[in-house]
């Protein structure tokens, strides 16, 4: 059965295209089915960790797993420029639609094939950020977070954007568990934005 976090979607591709503003810039973006979050706009909790994020100024290096098509990586760079904005994602149709979207608004992110952090052996980030993949399972997304803390340099962040009572609660615990620390950011539409800084 295919999944958004399948490596290589092999249906038809179905494309949805719209807009969206990031402080006056508007961006152009494709969707496409066989990816998250297939639709005619940003969904709800993607968007509500873009609208929030602000850089944790550990460095410039910025990571977004499980990228999808690109909203969160795109946005994330339009607003903050003189960011180094990295993608990854293991769905290779997800890659394609994020460096497509990339182009089509000039602006540069770097784009790797990765199961999680498994292509960013010894490399350090000052803020990572992720719709984690809830379906996908706890042991992916225990992963995502418990390796994260080994991605980040001291004073980055984690940040998880989910539906509180749609598996956030154990995200938030396992953050919680990791960093020692885990604040919500925002809470809106029983979607929170988790945020845990690396001490």
């Amino acid at each position: 059965m295919e999944h958004y976090y399948s490596e290589k979607p092999v249906s038809a591709k179905k494309e949805n295209h719209f807009s969206y503003d990031v402080h006056g810039k508007r961006l152009d973006f494709t969707s496409v089915s066989g990816v998250f979050a297939f639709g005619d706009r940003i969904d709800k909790a993607s968007l509500l960790l873009i609208e929030n994020f602000k850089p944790s100024g550990a460095s410039f290096f910025v990571l977004d797993v499980g990228c999808g098509y690109g909203p969160i990586a795109l946005c994330i760079k339009a607003r903050y420029p003189h960011l180094q904005v990295t993608a990854v994602d293991i769905n290779e149709r997800a890659l394609e639609y994020t460096r497509k979207n990339a182009d089509i608004n000039n602006l540069y992110v770097e784009v790797i094939k990765s199961n999680l952090y498994d292509e960013l052996r010894g490399r350090l980030f000052g803020d990572i950020v992720s719709n984690p993949p809830i379906a996908a399972g706890k042991k992916v997304y225990t992963k995502l977070i418990k390796d994260a803390y080994n991605h980040l340099m001291d004073g980055g962040a984690l940040w998880l954007t989910a539906f509180h009572n749609k598996g956030g609660k154990t995200l938030k615990r396992i953050m919680e568990e990791t960093f020692g620390n885990v604040e919500d950011v925002v809470k809106k539409g029983g979607i929170r934005v988790y945020r845990s800084v690396k001490a």
